[in-house]
């Protein structure tokens, strides 16, 4: 909302958020007493086309693009919306924004209505006819049963009927006014000169201002063309605090690199050592600002999803090894439905890149209200994660756009070994020293690793087309399989599974032929001799073995052709080491398999629904 043409911001913000994962997209803008719609399944640009071969839109400087048939649009109110199905398939009508009857009033929407078959059988009884089948649109006919020329007030009265998760904007063609609200979704406000800007990621935000408001739940914001404000819905007004964000607008550009993914791929030895900065003192101890009494911890249970979850499951290992607590890791989807027995001796720790998770949102939550104390690994300040736990740890990793994850999960884990040795000394336990000389050499040790890239890029041609990968692993580096597994199959739609090395005589070796490249992580530690022995076992039935280690020993040059080396490190930091060769060969397949690696097929960044 400002004096600019908000056509050209709102096209570059969708564009900023594409990282997200979406399957269609659409924009709104208000011009001259009317609101100018346009909707697309697929991709921003071709959205783009369509809105200016409709109406001909001005750039932001004014210039115009000979191109097409334009006429100036100034107009300086407008909503856009990337969609990523949950009700009604991905297609143009199902895209965001969705009208009223009248079409005077427009609604972007992410969450999830879970009462809009209830309210929208009492509309149609009202006579208002639905267009799509989304949930959405029972938003934009709501908020025009109440609207008697008042848009602020019509949409309070609508929100208050609303069950389930919502971050929304909504604008009316009568009035000149935004109005956004959250629940369960982000909603970020940007505080610029002489406009504001609103998005569900500060992304979009920062190419236009740093000065940002986070909205609360059940908060909601008007914005104004000279202003704004922050008011609950109750419509009483809310004073919010601007905060700064700290990323600079190139972090968000791709720097010559041909993807983000690979880009934050070679950023690693860079956002760990911003992980490490400043929490190891001249004396080897492990500086935590935690806001959190661990006199009384029993037990820790970590909660997380995705790549999150298997950072999660090396973080056992640390602090059991470390501190000498006991850990269970949980998959936040699955925690608050078995009615979890959590209190005030236990540690809730949830691990979310974006801080926007939702289903780790609803855990924190669960643990909260049962009592316990609860901590955060977080990459994103300011997230809704980072603001509702009791204390946390940021990674300070920068911006991730690519949606399979590479950087965050190194900081993760390095994150968790800080927090191991933390919790090692508040409890007493000895530390060996050298861990700490291990951990400021890890960025040169990463560094070392990705000097390995151009080897991986041949092993990436040679095992392009196969349709199947086994992924093996043993004690603190099983974990690294699964997440090996994972970036394959996220990015180039490779079927693929990790597990632990000695399971695999208990079903997996059953898939194993010529056609099977079988990744081991083999690297040396008191596993060793185990994972040379289910070497053998792969390569008695013909599998093609991948061997990632940091011992080229006789034994694993006669058992594999294809050995990836990395550096000797400890075994605490062997699973972020480990775990980079995999990272640079699932994005070499996919490259090489020409899919679009920073937005894989029916996949978001985050995932903010259920």
């Amino acid at each position: 909302m400002g004096k600019k043409n908000a056509f050209p911001i709102l096209i570059e913000g969708l564009k900023k958020m594409e990282y997200r994962g979406y399957d269609s997209a659409g924009i709104c803008v208000g011009h001259n007493n009317d609101l100018m719609l346009a909707k697309k399944k697929g991709r921003v640009v071709e959205l783009e086309k369509d809105f200016l071969n409709e109406y001909g839109v001005c750039s932001l400087d004014g210039s115009c693009e000979k191109r097409y048939e334009l006429k100036e649009i100034k107009g300086g109110m407008g909503i856009a919306h990337t969609r990523w199905a949950t009700h009604g398939e991905p297609n143009e009508t199902n895209a965001h924004p969705h009208f009223d009857c009248k079409k005077e009033i427009a609604v972007v929407h992410n969450g999830i209505i879970e009462n809009y078959n209830a309210l929208k059988e009492i509309l149609e009884k009202e006579g208002h006819i639905f267009v799509s089948k989304t949930d959405t649109e029972v938003i934009s006919h709501l908020v025009e049963k109440f609207y008697q020329g008042n848009i602020e007030e019509a949409a309070i009265k609508a929100i208050k009927l609303i069950e389930g998760t919502f971050g929304l904007a909504i604008i009316c063609k009568k009035e000149n006014k935004i109005i956004v609200a959250r629940r369960g979704s982000p909603v970020v406000l940007g505080v610029g000169e002489n406009e504001n800007i609103v998005a569900s990621d500060v992304v979009a935000i920062l190419p236009h201002t740093k000065r940002v408001i986070y909205l609360n739940d059940n908060e909601m914001a008007v914005l104004m063309q000279d202003g704004y404000a922050v008011k609950n819905l109750d419509g009483q007004n809310v004073e919010k605090n601007i905060e700064e964000i700290k990323w600079a607008a190139e972090e968000i550009e791709k720097g010559g690199y041909k993807h983000f993914m690979l880009k934050e791929i070679f950023e690693q030895p860079k956002a760990v050592e911003n992980t490490l900065r400043g929490r190891i003192d001249e004396d080897n101890n492990v500086k935590l600002s935690l806001d959190i009494d661990f006199s009384n911890l029993k037990r820790i249970i970590i909660a997380a999803c995705g790549t999150s979850w298997h950072s999660a499951l090396i973080g056992k290992y640390l602090i059991e090894k470390s501190a000498n607590l006991p850990v269970e890791v949980d998959y936040a989807s699955e925690f608050r439905y078995r009615n979890p027995i959590v209190g005030p001796d236990d540690l809730l720790l949830v691990i979310s890149q974006s801080g926007e998770t939702a289903d780790v949102l609803a855990a924190l939550r669960e643990a909260k209200q049962k009592g316990a104390k609860t901590l955060g690994i977080i990459n994103v300040v300011g997230s809704t994660i980072a603001r509702e736990v009791d204390s946390g740890i940021y990674l300070h990793a920068g911006p991730e756009i690519g949606v399979a994850s590479t950087k965050a999960f190194s900081c993760q884990v390095t994150a968790l070994l800080l927090l191991a040795l933390f919790l090692a000394q508040k409890r007493g336990v000895k530390i060996d020293k050298e861990i700490f000389v291990e951990l400021k050499n890890l960025p040169k040790k990463i560094e070392e690793t990705l000097k390995n890239s151009d080897k991986i890029i041949l092993l990436a041609d040679k095992f392009k087309d196969a349709k199947n990968f086994l992924y093996l692993g043993r004690g603190m580096n099983f974990p690294v399989a699964l997440e090996g597994a994972l970036k394959l199959k996220e990015i180039s739609y490779i079927h693929a599974e990790g597990y632990p090395a000695a399971e695999m005589k208990h079903g997996p070796i059953a898939l194993v032929d010529s056609n099977m490249p079988v990744v081991f992580v083999a690297t040396k530690d008191n596993t060793y001799s185990k994972i040379l022995s289910n070497m053998e076992e792969i390569r008695a039935r013909g599998g093609q073995i991948i061997a990632i280690t940091n011992e080229v020993s006789q034994d694993i040059q006669r058992l594999s052709q294809n050995i990836i080396a990395v550096p000797r490190c400890a075994e605490e930091l062997s699973p972020i080491i480990n775990t980079i060769p995999l990272q640079i060969l699932a994005y070499h397949i996919a490259d090489k398999k020409n899919l679009d690696v920073d937005k894989p097929k029916n996949l978001a960044k985050s995932v903010t629904v259920e």
